[in-house]
């Protein structure tokens, strides 16, 4: 009979595949982070294309800035005064030496500072399409639109802090370096300190970036303050420095790919960007994070590891035997001693007055008057006066104090058991599960 099913399901087979083994479901649930990337990215494609469109609407200015600098820079190439005396530059200048780096310093101090309400418009995109992505990695269901909004509203702060924490360091570091080239050009003295400068300066903002990646994960996944934040940044920054490279290298590449690619691979970069770079860059960085806490903040705050994989060891290993009461944890003492109190029937613990008297409810007439009102609420209050009474007079019934003293004894067994009461370990000030 089971040979005859196997057979004859073989067309059942070919169409549905390995969904008719009862290990399919296991055997394709992701057991490591690379895993997990690769199956939202099969599997979500068209989630993560629809958060990537999401978020482009919110980068349109930060967009729109970089597009007005590119046109102001070619203009400025094109009617500069580079060409002084030769037919091609207006007004004439006699000397030309440092107005390029002069012109270029003068108009980046305002495209890097537009950059900063810019990319906190971006900031918006980022809070809610990060929210979508954390829950796709924490493998939990999704509504789009809804959870963008929602991460919005709890994300968008601590998101807000790392891209201004980048675009004021990313001004800071391109102002100086065009104060650094424009003096080069004009002949300073001190052109050594003023290129090693620059090349700090380039360093720092390097860094910079690495460290608003980790603000925004940290901000997405835990709740702190912004001062905390900015620490466990560069902590988490410091101590995971070649990963932070290589992974931060890996979800940016295409911001890379479209600035200087050349016309035909900056053009393959652009389309990227508009249908899947952001919400790529979000998942490669915020699957990396997950791995780092799972190995360096959640055992230390006792959060559960592993969030959105599937443990094909413990899944499979045997069970323990019941620990001793002694051994138990905390919560599990503390459930045991809610079943304790929960078994405590409230029907048995106390007395309860039987019906049995002429006491009853006053009963309203079809047509009835405030007097009637009145005798409602009184018999009601004499019913209510009486059953205290009565639980009163018999609450010293030796029936009734032997069953609460059984509770109590079984609850202050397991108190002994579980010996002097330790303070739970209190997660780091900096950081708490959001």
């Amino acid at each position: 009979m089971a040979d005859r099913e196997k057979k004859g399901g073989l067309v059942a087979r070919w169409l549905l595949g390995k969904e008719r083994s009862e290990d399919y479901a296991r055997s394709t649930l992701p057991t490591s982070r690379w895993a997990l990337f690769w199956d939202i990215f099969k599997g979500r494609f068209g989630k993560l294309v629809l958060v990537n469109l999401l978020m482009l609407l919110t980068f349109l200015p930060l967009v729109a800035v970089i597009v007005w600098r590119m046109l102001a820079m070619s203009a400025q190439e094109l009617i500069g005064p580079y060409g002084a005396g030769l037919g091609v530059g207006y007004p004439v200048i006699p000397n030309v030496t440092g107005v390029a780096e002069l012109t270029v310093f003068e108009m980046d101090m305002l495209f890097f500072v537009l950059f900063i309400p810019a990319g906190a418009i971006a900031a918006l995109g980022l809070s809610g399409g990060g929210y979508i992505i954390r829950n796709l990695i924490w493998t939990e269901g999704i509504f789009v639109a809804n959870d963008f909004l929602r991460g919005i509203k709890r994300n968008y702060w601590n998101v807000l802090e790392a891209v201004l924490f980048f675009t004021v360091f990313l001004f800071l570091a391109r102002t100086m370096g065009n104060l650094a080239d424009w003096l080069i050009a004009s002949g300073s003295p001190m052109t050594g300190w003023l290129i090693a400068s620059k090349v700090v300066g380039y360093i720092l903002m390097a860094f910079a970036l690495l460290i608003s990646l980790w603000m925004i994960s940290l901000g997405i996944s835990y709740k702190q303050g912004p001062w905390a934040l900015f620490r466990n940044a560069v902590v988490m920054t410091v101590g995971t420095f070649p990963q932070t490279i290589l992974f931060a290298a890996l979800a940016i590449w295409p911001v890379f790919l479209a600035m200087y690619g050349g016309s035909l691979f900056s053009v393959i970069g652009i389309i990227i960007l508009i249908f899947l770079g952001i919400s790529y860059a979000l998942l490669v960085w915020l699957d990396f994070s997950q791995w780092a806490f799972d190995k360096f903040v959640n055992p230390n705050m006792g959060i559960a590891s592993g969030r959105g994989l599937y443990n094909k060891d413990k899944a499979n290993a045997p069970r323990p035997a019941a620990a001793a009461p002694a051994a138990e944890s905390s919560a599990m003492q503390e459930y045991r001693r809610m079943i304790i109190a929960h078994g405590k029937s409230k029907l048995v613990c106390r007395p309860i007055k039987p019906i049995d008297d002429d006491l009853e409810v006053y009963q309203l007439p079809e047509s009835f008057s405030r007097e009637d009102l009145q005798k409602l609420k009184e018999s009601k209050q004499a019913i209510e006066e009486d059953t205290k009474a009565f639980e009163e007079e018999h609450k010293d019934d030796e029936r009734y104090v032997e069953y609460n003293r059984q509770f109590e004894e079984a609850e202050r067994a397991l108190e002994d058991e579980s010996g002097k009461k330790k303070k739970k370990p209190r997660p780091p000030k900096m950081l708490n599960k959001r």
